[in-house]
């Protein structure tokens, strides 16, 4: 897959997302996967992270941790041996993509595509719904302030 479909297709799957429109999201994802390498993927989970970085840093303003200075990004799930593993995954490749922690997004990709087929899809779709989802409710939250 040449650098611009990729490109495209992740930014459709982020705006489909981001405008619950699951069905474009998943076509999008799904001609990633298909047509391109665990490369492409990998580069559009980066991209959806970003998302979720972004957002991250908006809504906490002022209160954004210095990732450069010794600072860093966490994030609480509840009850971790109730989780769903896809929920997991999405949480933790955010937080590590925040923290400007390459190995561990690699190693936690590398993880989810080692896994079984459908354990490898829901992480990468449940980590867009997760971007998708601390965007809208960071927008939410500005508009608030507003």
């Amino acid at each position: 897959m040449d650098r611009d479909r990729l490109c495209e297709l992740t930014m459709r799957a982020i705006g489909c997302a981001l405008d619950s429109d699951s069905e474009g999201a998943t076509n999008a994802m799904l001609e990633i996967g298909q047509a391109g390498t665990w490369h492409d993927v990998y580069g559009a989970c980066c991209a959806f992270a970003e998302v979720g970085k972004a957002a991250l840093v908006k809504f906490y303003g002022d209160q954004t941790p210095d990732v450069a200075h010794g600072g860093s990004w966490a994030m609480q799930i509840l009850d971790p041996a109730e989780a769903d593993p896809a929920e997991v995954f999405a949480t933790r490749f955010i937080v590590a993509y925040a923290n400007d922690d390459r190995d561990n997004t690699i190693a936690l990709f590398r993880a989810a595509l080692e896994s079984s087929d459908e354990e490898y899809v829901s992480s990468v779709a449940q980590l867009l719904a997760t971007a998708a989802s601390l965007a809208n409710s960071a927008l939410k939250h500005i508009r608030a302030r507003e």
